[in-house]
């Protein structure tokens, strides 16, 4: 099978990132060798059909792909580019300034053409190779990082690359990818675990009435802290300028509801400040692309109420399908000891009558968005 990555790949690092990357680029038809600091790792990347591991007498690897933390991803792809003279070598870490600065110092001059960045947008809240997945890059963004110096054939390998695993190459530099991820990944983390921290003060009683909003904007919260802290250190100043704007509309918002609860004045505009942050989150959340890419998908959500019995959300699914509206996204909410979960269906606006007529008509109960 013919297929836009030279071969033989090195996976260095089988982590969840690494692991995942082995598996796609095999069942894309390329053939990968791993490596791991722990060799019981790597044993087991080898087994669950990550790669294989490198014998004497095995071709030198076109391409390494370094899958490690931000802090120590420099010294490995230094370390790769000294071993492997004819091979090109990205990173594929979560933080690109960090990495090249460290290589700037560490690579002799002639070897940094060879180097190239990477990001797969892709993770999960679990970690290790155990949990990696063949799937885990499909229809994601894939940041393609050059420097200066790098060989322009090394884009096109990397975004050929991108291709393969299904995702979609985006190529940017180093500080702009850094300040993107600051928006997008490393503040939402952080803001998500602070929280969640607040979840450690109520009562079991009061958890009790949590619902889908609580465990929605909580989800990422249960990383993991080792990998979350080097990425944090790494990118600290895109993430800190970011903080600080947030630091100062939380002590606005502080602010109005002190103003509100010892002057509920209506004239007092602490209600403004309120409806103008919750209005700014409305037009930021507007902006977030779509499943077509765009930030103005013209989607409408309903929600249908779907027995709690084995095979009615496969049946609810497959009516969706027989009606012919497709399905733009789907999430399932259901909370203990109800007999019913709700389906929060997203579709194309256009079809919302009609979906919501033929449901009625099959018997669905349709509760509205």
């Amino acid at each position: 099978m013919r297929t836009l990555v030279p071969s033989p790949v090195r996976i260095i690092g089988t982590g969840l990132i690494g692991g995942s990357l082995g598996m796609a680029l095999r069942r894309a038809g390329v053939q990968v060798q791993v490596e791991d600091v722990s060799p019981g790792t790597a044993a087991l990347a080898v087994e669950l059909g990550v790669g294989e591991l490198p014998a004497a007498g095995d071709r030198h690897p076109e391409l390494v792909l370094v899958a490690a933390p931000p802090d120590v991803a420099a010294s490995i792809v230094d370390g790769a580019l000294r071993r492997w003279p004819d091979a090109l070598v990205a990173d594929v870490a979560s933080v690109k300034t960090t990495v090249l600065e460290g290589l700037r110092r560490l690579a002799r001059p002639e070897d940094l053409p060879r180097y190239i960045g990477a990001h797969p947008m892709a993770g999960r809240e679990v970690s290790g190779v155990i949990a990696a997945r063949a799937d885990l890059f499909q229809g994601r963004p894939f940041v393609v990082v050059p420097h200066e110096e790098t060989l322009p054939d090394a884009v096109s390998v990397l975004k050929g690359l991108a291709t393969e695993i299904g995702s979609v190459p985006i190529v940017l530099d180093a500080a702009a990818h850094d300040t993107a991820v600051a928006h997008v990944s490393h503040v939402p983390q952080v803001i998500s675990s602070l929280l969640a921290t607040t979840l450690l003060e109520p009562s079991e009683q009061a958890l009790g009435l949590a619902g889908q909003g609580l465990r929605d904007t909580t989800r990422i919260a249960d990383s993991d802290p080792r990998l979350w802290v080097e990425i944090l250190g790494a990118n600290a100043g895109a993430v800190g300028a970011v903080l600080s704007s947030i630091a100062d509309r939380l002590e606005a918002v502080r602010g109005a509801l002190v103003t509100l609860e010892g002057d509920p004045d209506p004239g007092t505009g602490s209600r403004r400040a309120l409806a103008d942050l919750i209005a700014e989150g409305n037009r930021g959340v507007r902006r977030i692309p779509g499943k077509h890419g765009g930030a103005t998908d013209a989607f409408t959500t309903l929600v249908v109420l779907v027995p709690d019995r084995p095979g009615e959300l496969a049946r609810l699914l497959t009516e969706i399908g027989q009606i012919g509206v497709n399905l733009e996204d789907l999430r399932l909410e259901h909370e203990l000891g109800r007999e019913v979960g709700l389906a929060h269906v997203a579709i194309d606006a256009a079809r919302e009558d009609l979906l919501t007529r033929e449901l009625a008509v099959r018997g669905w109960r349709v509760a509205g968005a």
